[in-house]
Order: structure tokens, then sequence, then C-alpha cells
């Protein structure tokens, strides 16, 4: 199995941990990262733009002119796409762009992430992470003795110190374990995870 040292907020070694193969050194595989990357993307796009064909653009109902012996072509509505103020022909319609993917893919690409940063030597693993209160300035210095910028830190449970610490923290983002996912963990070059977090983590995907 794959060791890490674990260490606590002041940068200090207190013990080692094995972390499951299966999850943090499995073969890193691109494809799947890729495939769970355009997923999570395409969920958040909106699919809101849309444009009025000529049926949904006000006025239009009575025929310009008489059909024949003006020497115009034959016109039934100004309306039509090639009038100034007409409808669009082709234009965007309300869609959704999400697509399925198979839950045991989502798992894989997961685990592929992290084991691309475990791989990478880009994984921290704390004892646990505790401020003693609400602040900006000391949740920056915990990340300074680390040497560390953008940075995704993985929780194992409810912390309002650190969360709330973390807010106007440029290129740093908190979740609990539950909710880490492939984007965040690929947007993110750094990885610190609580010990508790890497436990829950091993027992959703080993």
């Amino acid at each position: 199995m794959a060791k890490i040292a674990v260490y606590d907020i002041d940068n200090k070694k207190v013990s080692e941990r094995e972390l499951e193969d299966a999850v943090f050194n499995a073969d890193v595989k691109g494809y799947l990262i890729h495939d769970m990357v355009r997923y999570q993307l395409a969920a958040r796009r909106g699919g809101n733009a849309c444009t009025k064909n000529r049926s949904a653009v006000a006025g239009g109902g009575k025929k310009l002119y008489r059909q024949k012996g003006t020497g115009n072509a034959r016109q039934g509505t100004n309306r039509a796409p090639h009038f100034v103020g007409g409808g669009a022909a082709f234009g965007p319609q309300p869609r959704d762009y999400s697509f399925k993917l198979n839950r045991k893919v989502k798992k894989a690409a997961l685990r592929c992430a992290l084991s691309a940063r475990y791989k990478e030597e880009k994984i921290a693993v704390l004892d646990r992470f505790d401020l003693e209160s609400i602040g900006t300035k000391g949740f920056v210095e915990v990340l300074k003795r680390f040497e560390l910028e953008n940075v995704l830190i993985v929780l194992d449970g409810e912390n309002p110190n650190v969360e709330l610490s973390a807010r106007n923290v440029p290129h740093v983002k908190v979740l609990k374990a539950d909710g880490v996912n492939v984007y965040d963990v690929m947007n993110h070059k750094n990885l610190v995870l609580t010990e508790g977090a890497v436990a829950q983590l091993e027992g959703a995907l080993a």
C-alpha cells in the first residue's frame, strides 16, 4: 500500500498513514477524467439562450402588398428572417446540455484524479485542521507553513472556522469529503485532506 506522512497544522510530522492503492495509487486514465470534467461542466450550463422565430415575433400579420403586379418579389409578412426586425431563422432555443455518465465511471474518474495528485506529490494529509477562531490571517499562515497556493482543502465534517476563514482567499476552496469531485481536484494544484476525509474517501471509493 502507498504511504504518506501526516502533519499537524504547524507542519510537524506526527505519523504516517497507509493509503488504499485502489483510491490513491490507481492507474491514471486521462480519458475518464476528461469525460467527468465534461459531464460536470455540461451540467452547469444554463441552456437558457432563446431567440424568437418568425411565429413568435409580434406583428407581421398583414400581407405587405398584393401578390402580383408590383414587380417585387412576393412577400407574405415583414417578420420573415430576411427582414430587419424579423424572426431568427435558426437561433438558439432553451435546451439541456447534460448527459448521462455511469456511476462506475464517475467513481473511477475520481480515483484517477486523486491518484494523479498523489503521484505528483501534491497531496498533504493533516491529522486535523483546527483553527481557534475565524480569521483569514490565521488561515493564510497555515498555508504559508506548507508553502501552498491554489489549494483544495477537504474536511471530514462541518468546520465553520476553516470554511469561513477561507472565503476571501483566492484560489482556495474548502469542501467536505462527500462533496469532492473531479473538476475541483483537477482545478487546484494542491490537495490538503484531513485524516478523517481520507478515511471517508477510501470508504466510498475503495
